[in-house]
């Protein structure tokens, strides 16, 4: 089993920037990757980034390209992501997840590819 618990979400104004962690405890896969995906009233889960725990590669969707970035620290089990230029409508609930093989680019993006999640951490950006 894998835990994930997120921080650092909060109310910011537009333009402004945070920080979400997670940190993961239990069982780690350290060749597979973490997630982040949000989620807005309404909405469908929606990929923002990925990375790989052993390669560092990093995959951004094309909204948060260019203002998001995704770290990882492994000897702290904790993935990052530096949220900057934050816009409305990054307005969400951010969820880290947790990936249990290897998976294809295409793959990375979709919800249904991890079984472990965080609780989620609200993101609320003021106009």
């Amino acid at each position: 089993q894998v835990q994930l618990v997120e921080s650092g979400g909060g109310l910011v104004q537009a333009g402004g920037s945070l920080r979400l962690s997670c940190a993961a405890s239990g069982r780690t896969f350290s060749s597979y990757a973490m997630g982040w995906f949000r989620q807005a009233p309404g909405k469908a889960r929606e990929f923002v980034s990925a990375i790989t725990w052993s390669a560092g590669s990093t995959y951004y969707a094309d909204s948060v390209k260019g203002r998001f970035t995704i770290s990882r620290d492994n000897a702290k089990n904790t993935v990052y992501l530096q949220m900057s230029s934050l816009k409305p409508e990054d307005t969400a609930v951010y969820y880290c997840a947790c990936a249990t093989r290897t998976l294809s680019v295409l793959r990375l993006t979709r919800p249904y590819e991890y079984p472990y999640w965080g609780q989620g951490t609200q993101v609320t950006v003021s106009s």
